[in-house]
């Protein structure tokens, strides 16, 4: 083998191998993300965001945050289940269905999914925009009304320019980030 012919195998050698490594870094990044936001009870994450006109990104998004896809999850503030509703919560949302569940029922993925849906539907009524149901979700649904009562939060009353509350504020970054993440690896699914 001529001296020429060796350097070109040994540049193409150099060439090919951080090819090869990238290659393989954004599969195992990809595999890794969808591992860790994965499209997991389709079938009640469509049923209840169509139902409820909740879109099923911010479905997925809240179980990866709240759960991160754990049945069984319980917070250290009494959360249950996939989409961390709180006891206290499911009894306010059975009076508005007329249904019965209990808090263990809250472990049921499809009980969880469903609650979470129609939670967000009245949200989404309340305040019209998707930050602001976020907000409610997680800080309560009369704790944001108040903040968009001060004008230090909310310069029109209807959308925060601030919120006072920096674990509110983080959990916000939390959902938003994981549908955007839902949306580029699942761009055909939403």
């Amino acid at each position: 083998m001529k001296k020429s012919e060796k350097k070109r195998k040994k540049r193409l050698l150099l060439f090919l191998i951080p090819l090869a490594v990238i290659i393989l870094l954004v599969l195992f990044s990809r595999k890794t993300a969808e591992h860790m936001y994965p499209l997991k009870y389709t079938e009640y994450v469509n049923k209840y965001s169509a139902e409820y006109n909740v879109p099923k990104d911010l479905l997925y998004a809240t179980i990866a945050v709240e759960s991160g896809f754990d049945e069984k999850a319980k917070s250290n503030v009494g959360a249950l289940g996939l989409t961390q509703i709180m006891p206290d919560t499911l009894v306010w949302l059975e009076k508005k269905t007329g249904e019965e569940y209990t808090a263990e029922d809250l472990y049921n993925p499809e009980v969880s999914i469903k609650y979470c849906a129609y939670l967000y539907s009245i949200l989404f009524e309340k305040y019209g925009t998707r930050d602001e149901a976020i907000c409610a979700y997680h800080a309560g649904i009369n704790q944001v009304a108040v903040w968009l009562q001060n004008e230090e939060y909310s310069a029109d009353g209807k959308t925060l320019d601030r919120i006072p509350s920096k674990v509110t504020e983080h959990y916000l970054n939390k959902v938003i980030n994981a549908i955007n993440i839902y949306n580029k690896l699942y761009e055909k699914e939403f």
